[in-house]
């Protein structure tokens, strides 16, 4: 049993919840800090929390969840394709809070796990398959890259 748990935390899916996790409570915290405490409108508040989780979760990827990276000598590039494959989850995100608060009345901050599920499964397979594979499995029109 100990031998399988040991499998289990060593899988990137497992490592990427966790890392997902944290970046998802400073997501929340960031959005109702801003909202709450600031006043800051909404979509603002809660951009503001997807930057703020966006790092941590390249961060958390980029040195503990995964092991391979195929743009690792271009962390720039690697950084703004993580960000554009988030941004998309931001939008899922955007459309969920604007729904559930404003159309249904729900507090932004569960409203805000909900949507989390659904972004977080997009975000896993986009990132696993462009960001973090070994480039010698890279394949462009059946040829190998490296």
């Amino acid at each position: 049993m100990k031998h399988l748990s040991g499998r289990i935390f060593a899988h990137d899916l497992f490592r990427y919840f966790v890392a997902s996790v944290i970046a998802l409570a400073i997501d929340v915290a960031v959005l109702s800090v801003a909202m709450r405490l600031f006043n800051v409108p909404m979509g603002w508040a809660a951009t503001l929390g997807f930057a703020s989780g966006a790092m941590v979760a390249y961060a958390l990827s980029t040195r503990w969840v995964f092991k391979a990276r195929s743009l690792a000598a271009a962390p720039l590039v690697e950084f703004a394709v993580f960000a554009i494959i988030g941004i998309v989850g931001l939008g899922v995100t955007q459309f969920v809070l604007w729904l559930g608060v404003v159309k249904l009345g729900l507090l932004p901050e569960l409203v805000k796990l909900a949507a989390a599920g659904a972004t977080f499964v997009f975000n896993y397979l986009a990132r696993r398959s462009l960001l973090f594979v070994s480039r010698s499995r890279i394949i462009v029109a059946g040829e190998d890259l490296v």
